[in-house]
């Protein structure tokens, strides 16, 4: 299962586009984060697709609007140091790689800003679109549908997948902010880097798609690590 998810847009007839993407290539599940009603001009370029716009959620933050879902994939035209990023492509090839079970986030930034980095956190993986010029990027609407129509016209692999669920996304966040938290308990973390490696931890264990498995390993790693004698951490900076 697909949802889109569309931070802080802005104009509503993107919106209304998004949404017609989703009925051309099958998908259902629109999700709209920071934004608090839809308008009428919404649904003037949402052709054929009101019944999306009528279902569409509005969630206050992003964090919300992610919880429930397993994986969060994150368009991005802009290189990142701190969240990298795959081809479009490769990424489309991950998602199918999961069970068909999976509940699997596309989530597509402001049309000026793009995601922040505090958005970034909320996502698993990144991925750029192909384009011949690094500006100007792609529409919000065109964006969806490139997004989407490879997922539309790609099958499944036959067989076993290589890949267990992952855990809900609101557990994920708890478990990389509890972390974060043992990390400056243990003062490897602090003002200078805090941002830097926060950004860090999501990126590496988003990367993980953590498993309940995984999370039950890696906060006994953690826990371990502070019951035991405070040893002194190389100081970790931004490059």
């Amino acid at each position: 299962m697909f949802s889109v998810i569309l931070a802080r847009p802005e104009n509503p007839e993107n919106i209304g586009l998004a949404a017609r993407a989703l009925a051309n290539t099958g998908f259902r599940d629109l999700r709209l984060a920071g934004l608090r009603r839809l308008s009428v001009k919404a649904f003037r370029t949402a052709v054929h697709a009101e019944e999306i716009l009528n279902k569409a959620r509005l969630f206050k933050g992003l964090e919300e609007a992610v919880a429930d879902l397993h994986l969060v994939f994150a368009a991005t035209a802009r290189w990142r140091t701190n969240f990298p990023s795959m081809p479009l492509a490769e990424a489309v090839e991950k998602m199918l790689s999961f069970p068909s079970s999976t509940r699997i986030g596309l989530l597509f930034g402001n049309e000026r800003t793009g995601l922040t980095s505090e958005e970034m956190r909320s996502s698993n993986f990144r991925f750029t679109i192909p384009q011949a010029a690094r500006q100007p990027s792609y529409n919000l609407a065109s964006a969806v549908l490139l997004t989407l129509f490879p997922l539309f016209s790609a099958a499944r692999p036959a067989g076993p997948v290589p890949f267990e669920k992952p855990l809900a996304r609101r557990d994920q966040d708890a478990c990389l902010r509890r972390i974060a938290g043992i990390l400056e308990d243990r003062e490897f973390m602090h003002e200078a880097n805090r941002r830097y490696v926060t950004d860090m931890i999501f990126d590496l264990f988003g990367r993980l798609a953590m498993t309940e498995k995984d999370r039950r390993l890696l906060l006994a790693v953690f826990y371990k690590g502070v019951t035991e004698p405070k040893r002194s951490f190389c100081v970790l900076k931004k490059r």
